[in-house]
């Protein structure tokens, strides 16, 4: 496997991706998205990118907030305030995944029609943004993402939606996940939604472990998600 940092643009803002690929790979591949929690694009994102290269893809670790700028686990009011902009201002978030959609596709060694993406967290937001905006992917998987609709329109919904939730997870109720199931229902997209009993948020992330804030890592609910992840894309990109 091979890995490098990437810089590319969002207009006048300078963002980094981490992209991880097989270098060995004789033609273009498809390429998945790996949006980050509200945290930034650290470790956990960059691991998520190399599972993607794993499976046979290209995995692209996006960059929402700017190039070299963090949050800190476990710091809620800091990485609270990093999402703030992104959460409240739903066409600047659909600006900033379209800017790594177009990143990814000018990559030689992706196939530009064969594009997917992936979010935990704040980060599943970040790919529901992406579907919601209309963007021609083959599909986006959102895992213990935050599932609030924003105050702009959608356009048509062409990707295939996957949503990995935790039933636990304190800051997605049930609710929200039925609004889900309805927006994109009545949107006619071609949705799954699988619900683990007993896992929490953040359920994939290895260094979860505040049960007081609702985040907790599940072996169990990750080996699932992870399954399910494969599945998902190798439909996509079939």
């Amino acid at each position: 496997m091979k890995t490098e940092y990437l810089e590319y643009h969002d207009g006048d803002t300078v963002l980094e991706a981490y992209v991880a690929y097989d270098e060995r790979a004789a033609e273009p591949r498809p390429a998945v998205l790996v949006a980050h929690d509200w945290s930034g694009r650290r470790e956990y994102a960059c691991s998520g990118a190399e599972k993607m290269a794993e499976l046979g893809y290209v995995g692209f670790a996006l960059d929402v907030f700017g190039k070299g700028v963090f949050g800190k686990t476990g710091d809620i009011e800091g990485n609270s305030r990093l999402i703030a902009p992104f959460v409240e201002d739903r066409a600047l978030l659909r600006r900033r995944m379209q800017a790594a959609l177009a990143a990814v596709r000018s990559l030689s060694r992706v196939e530009p029609d064969q594009v997917g993406a992936m979010g935990y967290c704040f980060g599943g937001m970040a790919v529901l943004e992406l579907a919601r905006s209309g963007a021609d992917v083959e599909g986006v998987a959102s895992v213990h993402g935050l599932l609030g609709r924003g105050d702009i329109p959608n356009a048509d919904i062409s990707a295939r939606v996957l949503v990995l939730h935790g039933h636990d997870d304190p800051m997605v109720p049930p609710d929200q996940v039925l609004a889900l199931e309805e927006e994109l229902t009545e949107a006619e997209a071609d949705w799954q939604v699988h619900v683990y009993g007993g896992a929490a948020h953040a359920f994939t992330n290895p260094s979860a472990n505040r049960p007081d804030a609702g985040t907790v890592y599940s072996e169990k609910a990750n080996r699932r998600a992870d399954a399910a992840l494969a599945n998902f894309f190798t439909e996509c990109f079939a």
